[in-house]
């Protein structure tokens, strides 16, 4: 199983598109590591720089609707290649959530006023998350606080994020 912790990227803004995140012109790639060097490269956000603000990063806060856009696994294979395994947002396109999910990786969507509330107090800090799939909550720490927050989650996206990914699953049950 992947790990879901580290240090925070976020991304204030809503509607983040698979475009965005891996353009479409390194669809031809046939490896997950050749995307590496593009993620986020056309996400044009005032005060990113994917070149520096990416690295060391293993999670993501976002807005709404993360993942938007044409359906591909190359846009969760990008973040993974990265270390990112774990995306938090208030809501995600349906079929990027899910396509987390069969690569092992977590969506979390919590509600407005929680998003709101992560923003407010950690974004320009120096924030770590660590999500606890034993008791649905996540660990939310820098030097001036430390909080949990519980989340849902599926049994079977569960089992499926356990199990390493839909392949890894279904290999385990059938």
């Amino acid at each position: 199983m992947k790990t879901f912790k580290g240090k925070v990227l976020f991304l204030d803004r809503s509607d983040i598109n698979t475009d965005e995140i891996i353009p479409a012109k390194y669809l031809t790639e046939i490896s997950k590591e050749a995307l590496k060097p593009y993620l986020l490269e056309d996400l044009k956000l005032e005060g990113f720089n994917p070149k520096i603000d990416i690295s060391g990063k293993s999670v993501i806060v976002t807005r709404s609707n993360f993942g938007c856009g044409s359906s591909r696994e190359h846009a969760p294979w990008a973040l993974e290649v990265n270390g990112i395994n774990l995306v938090i947002a208030q809501s995600f396109a349906r079929i990027f959530r899910q396509n987390m999910f069969n690569c092992g990786m977590l969506a979390i969507a919590l509600p407005e006023k929680t998003i709101l509330h992560l923003f407010e107090f950690y974004k320009d800090k120096d924030t770590q998350i660590e999500a606890d799939l034993v008791h649905n909550s996540l660990i939310v720490r820098n030097a001036e606080r430390e909080e949990l927050i519980p989340f849902a989650l599926s049994g079977f996206d569960r089992a499926l994020v356990e199990a390493g990914g839909w392949v890894e699953y279904a290999n385990l049950k059938y």
